[in-house]
């Protein structure tokens, strides 16, 4: 692989956390995830903001920028902040947790945090170029970015709405975090995201699926995604697309998989690595 095709361990897929619950955070101790991803390949790293609490129980932020530091990770990404957008008591716990994601940023030295919505919440377009504008602008005192992640399930869930916002917003350190999951589920073309300005492109991940399934579009997102190779989804022609439109990484892998949750650390960082790495060798 070359330089430009850095993965990162997105948070999800390795971690073995449980997504809308109360044990979001990872049964695995965070050195050993580190150094399992490590291991396996990564150069980059994802957390999520529940994981980050339980961990600084017993760690500093200046502890795991040691661990990270020490295993080759460049590329750390924080998520997720949601209601950044809104008012009233959500707004205020929203804000508690952003200011914990910006102080892990600051110190852990993140490229980005992943922002977004996962109730469809109504909100004015005006309202939400000012809010993504005024987080973007806080973002930038702690030396990071802002990616609005695209998805059906968010208050706006198409590419030209998401542009609209953070065209908008006129903000040089935010943009929109790009899963592929959400633009196959979405119906997006490849070519489609390709014209997005490179400059609004925060992040992408990678992942595999399928077109169809019996169940709720819910449930096949948090607990049916695929590792890459394994389902129905184009993976190395998005890859190939993303490329020609200047993309150079790094590029996360994000599975939310049931079965993968089960499975011990060193087989989730391997198996997650390999079957990505493949996807950008010919």
């Amino acid at each position: 692989m070359s330089k430009a095709d850095d993965l990162l361990a997105s948070y999800w897929t390795i971690s073995a956390g449980l997504p809308h619950t109360d044990r979001e955070y990872s049964p695995f101790d965070f050195r050993d995830r580190v150094e399992s991803a490590a291991r396996a390949g990564f150069t980059g790293f994802g957390i999520w903001h529940a994981d980050l609490d339980h961990v600084l129980k017993t760690r500093s932020l200046q502890e795991m920028k040691q661990i990270l530091d020490d295993n080759g990770i460049k590329h750390v990404e924080l998520e997720f902040l949601t209601d950044w957008f809104l008012d009233g008591e959500r707004k205020r716990k929203s804000d508690a947790c952003k200011q914990n994601l910006f102080k892990a940023a600051e110190v852990l030295d993140a490229g980005h945090i992943k922002v977004g919505d996962f109730f469809r919440e109504k909100c004015p377009m005006s309202r939400l170029v000012e809010a993504f504008a005024s987080l973007c602008a806080e973002a930038a005192q702690h030396g990071t970015k802002i990616g609005f992640e695209l998805m059906p399930f968010a208050m706006i869930d198409s590419l030209q709405d998401s542009l609209t916002m953070v065209e908008g917003a006129g903000a040089t350190n935010g943009g929109i975090s790009l899963d592929l999951w959400h633009i196959v589920k979405l119906k997006i073309p490849y070519e489609e995201v390709a014209r997005v300005p490179l400059k609004y492109i925060v992040s992408i991940e990678l992942n595999d699926g399928t077109f169809e399934a019996p169940w709720s579009l819910h449930e096949d997102t948090v607990n049916h995604r695929r590792l890459c190779g394994e389902g129905e989804f184009d993976i190395r022609g998005f890859i190939e697309c993303m490329q020609r439109a200047g993309y150079e990484g790094p590029w996360g892998i994000e599975v939310l998989s049931e079965e993968l949750r089960k499975k011990p650390l060193d087989e989730l960082t391997s198996r997650s690595f390999s079957t990505t790495a493949a996807q950008f060798r010919h």
